[in-house]
């Protein structure tokens, strides 16, 4: 048998062991990662210890593979981190990463640091090897898993915010620690100086290099998907290669952290991958990644203790001791972390602190395992590394990452029950007693009726499921605990939040909103969680008021317009302004419909009629908004509905040609050619609708009463000394006390000039601010839009140019004046 056909024969067999070994973990409550390792040992030393035996048929040559597998140590890296990596980014909240994200690079950067020195400095006082390599194990034991820390936790039913801060710290600190590894492997084998400055600068540089190269991979990838629409295959092969190619040109082209620029391209992809992938292919590329997650995870535990079985027996009772003296060592450096340093964090309020509880399960959870593992063999693979450093390096490496993973991670379950963390909280605890109330309610009603269907006694339904009988009232269960109205109002405000952006991402999936807007409203919908979160009630409303105003992005397009005079940016803007309020409106419409369904029910009648009055107050705002902005621009405003409509009518076009491919009444053959008549109108109603400003001069100046009677030729002459100018609501245009530099004409809009307790609305064809400019006075008033306003402004210069060589226009503004200064509500220097 070839060593081809029999590292697949080892393959495939590891696949079905570690297959088995899921239930088995569960069912003797053991990490699934330990017994990977169990496994992976004792297959190695059957392997060392029976050999080949033809006598033993299909299982000597399994033991014969496993003595043969020829994987490197960078063979395991290369071959099986990308997709643990990627698997793990992926599958983390971004949005709550960054709210841990300083205690996250505290632990996974600065710890690396401090867990490198310590260990290896104390190592250094009781060995005879040299710093060097005692710093070198130092960073190799830094390594925490990310696999099996992650999985570890979730299994265990860890808090959410413990299990993210382990995970953001897991997915960063074997950037950080790989990153040292290989200064310090440098440093050891002579290929530079050992410089404590140089080695630092180095380290940020690889580190930032990473993150850069991540994020510029991942926005590449999520552009190449838009050109792969409809083919899920190829886009979920798209991020297999993203990730794999990411490692391989951080790692050996631009000699950056590939570890990093993995973590960032999957974290970078979490946010803009899912509105780029066809709809419907999100949840199939994610089931993907959790198959290589496992294939990967599996096999790199399993592989990695079979390599280190061939190291363990070499172990000398010297050893031992060292490897007390590390656990030791490494545990005092990850205390000073939780300890000293965190703690400044918090009160510095870069982070939310963390409790004592929390910290005891993170100093004793920083499981080790295949990273470490892998760089261990890798310096005893290293033939320039001494023999002594060799055995010195890889025993107490892999010595640390077996205690970890039969001492550390099956305790962690008992320190969780012990310290209450495996149960949930006061508001979780009476919210699933609710939920479970309505449930059986709910339940008990369908079998009622299934029941007076087959003819059933109701005495039978009692007998034959007597929990659901006795649900008892759903405003009541609550076994004694109860929420306060203000953590009712919190929890349902949460919920609608994450509600909101699930309907986003639901009208994306049907193609009732574009990929550009779902992108947008849901970096929106995590502002308002955030805001939630921090400031409950108030930080909704707060929120909401900021979602419908414009974005720094539009100050810069109306700074454009207003210095350049360019309006493509500007028309931009508003558009998208304009349609992020209608997706906006019909969103929250459905969020009533949902509360009043579902939410008003789990949290009683008074929270849900809560609820129901502030997205009403938000529905009010968006739905005035929205007007303001219709009344300047009616025609955007209908092709816009119109588009929303043809996108729904494709939706629902779709779904009846498939239901007619299900029950056999067209050919597949007919189905794709209709679908391809469905992408073609698709793409075109994915095309913004063009938006026009209307800032045509000749046709602005029509507009303006006094200037009604010019022939084409003066038109012509007033548009050179005019300029076109977009107000907002609510902007001032005018400033009382201001000197006057300009008037103003309106095309299209509203302003309310105001002096003291008096207003007066000017409209269309009217014009403001001539008289400041006629007698050289401050403007005694402001004027303030009430609408979006398409005014032409005149500068003083050219005001007093337009009335010399125009006598008609003279007059008729001067008859204004006058009128204005005689009038006993006159706005005198408007």
């Amino acid at each position: 048998m070839t060593d081809v056909v029999l590292i697949v024969l080892v393959i495939a067999v590891l696949l079905a062991l570690v297959s088995l070994i899921l239930p088995l973990a569960d069912r003797v409550a053991l990490p699934h990662t330990t017994l990977l390792a169990a496994l992976g040992m004792t297959l190695g030393f059957l392997a060392v210890t029976i050999g080949h035996i033809p006598a033993l048929g299909f299982v000597g040559d399994v033991l014969l593979g496993l003595d043969r597998f020829g994987l490197s140590a960078d063979a395991f890296l290369f071959l099986f981190l990308p997709p643990l990596l990627f698997t793990a980014g992926l599958m983390i909240d971004v949005r709550l990463l960054f709210d841990e994200l300083a205690a996250v690079l505290l632990m996974a950067v600065v710890a690396v640091v401090i867990a490198t020195t310590v260990v290896g400095y104390t190592l250094n006082a009781v060995t005879d090897l040299g710093l060097t390599v005692c710093l070198l194990l130092g960073a190799i034991v830094a390594t925490t898993d990310p696999a099996a820390v992650v999985s570890l936790f979730r299994d265990l039913g860890a808090p959410r915010r413990l299990t993210t801060l382990i995970a953001g710290e897991s997915l960063f600190n074997d950037a950080a620690a790989i990153a040292l590894f290989t200064l310090l492997l440098d440093v050891l084998i002579g290929v530079r100086q050992l410089d404590v400055i140089d080695g630092m600068v180095e380290f940020l540089i690889d580190f930032a290099g990473g993150v850069v190269l991540g994020y510029l991979l991942s926005r590449f990838a999520s552009w190449l998907l838009l050109k792969l629409r409809n083919s899920p295959v190829a886009e979920i092969t798209v991020t297999v290669s993203l990730a794999y190619c990411t490692y391989i040109f951080g790692d050996v082209y631009l000699e950056v952290s590939g570890v990093v620029a993995v973590v960032v391209a999957a974290l970078t992809f979490s946010i803009y991958g899912r509105t780029r992938v066809t709809a419907g292919t999100w949840e199939p590329l994610v089931q993907t990644w959790h198959q290589l997650e496992f294939w990967a995870n599996s096999l790199i535990f399993v592989l990695a203790a079979v390599l280190a079985t061939r190291v363990l027996p070499e172990a000398r009772p010297i050893d031992f001791a060292l490897l007390a003296v590390m656990i030791v060592a490494a545990l005092a450096a990850r205390a000073l972390v939780l300890y000293g340093l965190l703690p400044c964090l918090s009160a510095t309020r870069l982070t939310q602190p963390i409790g004592p509880r929390q910290k005891a399960v993170i100093l004793w959870g920083g499981l080790r395992g295949a990273v470490t593992m892998v760089l261990a063999l890798s310096v005893s693979q290293n033939a320039f590394v001494p023999p002594a450093m060799q055995h010195f390096v890889a025993v107490l490496a892999i010595g640390f990452v077996l205690f970890t993973l039969f001492v550390s991670a099956p305790t962690l379950r008992p320190l969780l029950r012990l310290l209450g963390l495996d149960r949930l909280t006061a508001t979780e605890l009476a919210l699933r007693n609710r939920a479970m109330a309505l449930s059986r309610t709910a339940i008990r009603e369908q079998l009622d009726e299934v029941a007076r269907d087959y003819g059933f006694s109701p005495q039978l339904v009692e007998r034959a499921v007597p929990a659901v009988g006795a649900a008892g009232d759903a405003e009541g269960a609550s076994d004694g605990v109860e929420l306060s109205s203000d953590s009712r109002l919190r929890v349902g405000l949460l919920t609608l939040a994450n509600r909101e952006r699930a309907l986003y991402l639901a009208h994306f999936g049907q193609a009732t909103i574009s990929r550009r807007m779902v992108g947008l409203r849901i970096a929106a919908v995590d502002r308002i969680l955030d805001r939630v979160k921090t400031e409950g009630v108030d930080g909704y409303l707060v929120a909401a008021g900021e979602d419908i105003r414009q974005r720094y992005s539009f100050d810069l397009a109306l700074w454009l317009h207003r210095r350049f005079g360019w309006t493509k940016p500007l028309a931009q803007q508003l558009a998208d302004h304009f349609e992020k309020l209608l997706v906006a409106e019909l969103v929250i419409r459905e969020l009533r419909r949902f509360n009043r369904r579902s939410v008003k029910p789990l949290l009683g009648a008074e929270t849900g009629e809560a609820l129901d009055e502030l997205l009403h107050q938000r529905l009010g705002l968006v739905s005035d908004s929205l007007a303001t902005v219709e009344l300047q621009y009616p025609a955007f405003a209908e092709a816009l509905r119109s588009q929303y409509l043809a996108r729904a009518e494709l939706r629902f076009e779709d779904a009846e040609y498939r239901r007619q491919l299900a029950e056999s009444l067209i050919s597949r053959e007919v189905f794709n050619d209709l679908q391809r008549s469905l992408d073609d109108r698709r793409q075109a109603t994915e095309r913004q609708p063009p938006l026009d400003l209307g800032f045509g001069l000749t046709r602005m100046i029509r507009k303006v009463r006094i200037f009604e009677g010019l022939d084409d030729e003066r038109v012509r002459f007033v548009a050179r000394l005019l300029r076109p100018c977009l107000v907002m609501p609510g902007e001032r245009v005018v400033e009382k006390g201001a000197p006057g530099k300009a008037m103003y004409f309106i095309a299209s809009g509203r302003v309310e000039v105001r002096l003291g307790v008096s207003a007066i609305e000017l409209g269309p064809g009217e014009f403001f601010g001539e008289l400041a400019l006629l007698t050289k006075r401050p403007r005694n008033a402001d004027v303030v839009a009430s609408t979006y306003c398409h005014l032409m402004m005149l500068r003083d210069r050219d005001f007093h140019r337009l009335l010399r060589s125009d006598a008609a226009l003279r007059q008729s503004i001067k008859a204004v004046a006058e009128q204005r200064l005689g009038s006993e509500q006159a706005l005198d220097g408007t």
